[in-house]
């Protein structure tokens, strides 16, 4: 007898420790769209495909904004597009950008060095949109700097509210329990991937009733490029099924994670 509430008392465990977050109006699943490097085609391509559709998402851009497109970021900022940190000069290891100059490699970082490049990005980008809140990506998915990571440094600072990584093996988020507010998986969608593979994605995130994440980068040009049908093709999907799927940017959508995440704490300290 023992032994059986003993297992029970397990698997209950276990249950809250992945219980699934309810969205709100009832939606069976969240997908944030993400863009990364602020690129012309996503001033071009995305951003009107994203208008048409009424759909928003979270801009990660650099310090190389210049004054023919900072008027331009300020306006999709003003639209409800989140504009996020991505560094000043997007550092990342020599073998993932060569031909870079030495000072923009990540091995030639220092902690110091690259919290100081995020603090002046968030600066740079209050002067965009006048916003404080920040979320932040980490450059190449990488989260070290000169072989360190920089990650409780990052957090102990208070310079960003979110992060957002790579996929590391998990591209949908299903327990929200674990999840690290500064260590968010995301999916790195590859070069030319089509409309029916993207569409693939949301299904199956909408069947865990979880969240996913899309990291594009080119939109129709540029580079990583995903083509202008294709990205069409799962910004119509979630048009149509916008009753089933939330499309909300990355702060939103952590904001709610987060909420929901101090309510399942309560309840369970209740117990």
């Amino acid at each position: 007898m023992k032994r059986i509430t003993f297992l029970l008392l397990l698997l209950n465990l276990a249950a809250m420790g992945q219980q699934k977050i309810t969205w709100p109006k009832n939606k069976k699943a969240v997908i944030v769209l993400t863009y990364d490097d602020a690129l012309a085609s996503q001033l071009d391509v995305a951003i009107p495909q994203l208008d048409a559709a009424r759909l928003k998402a979270t801009f990660f851009l650099t310090g190389y904004i210049t004054d023919k497109t900072i008027p331009r970021w300020r306006a999709a900022g003003a639209k409800g597009y989140e504009l996020a940190n991505h560094t000043l000069y997007h550092p990342c290891l020599g073998k993932e950008i060569k031909g870079s100059s030495p000072e923009n490699l990540s091995e030639n970082y220092t902690i110091p060095a690259i919290i100081r490049e995020i603090r002046m990005m968030n600066n740079f980008l209050f002067a965009v949109d006048g916003k404080i809140n920040r979320t932040y990506a980490y450059p190449c998915t990488e989260t070290k700097v000169g072989g360190v990571s920089y990650v409780d440094s990052l957090r102990k600072t208070g310079l960003v509210q979110y992060a957002r990584i790579g996929g590391d093996g998990r591209d949908m988020i299903t327990d929200f329990a674990k999840l690290d507010p500064l260590m968010v998986p995301s999916w790195g969608v590859k070069e030319n991937t089509p409309g029916v593979k993207l569409i693939d994605f949301v299904k199956k995130v909408e069947k865990s009733g979880g969240m996913g994440i899309f990291m594009f980068h080119g939109i129709g040009g540029d580079y990583l490029t995903t083509s202008a049908e294709a990205h069409k093709e799962l910004v119509t999907y979630l048009q149509q099924h916008r009753s089933d799927i939330l499309v909300i940017t990355f702060e939103q959508a952590m904001d709610y994670v987060t909420e929901a995440n101090k309510m399942i704490t309560a309840t369970t300290k209740g117990r």
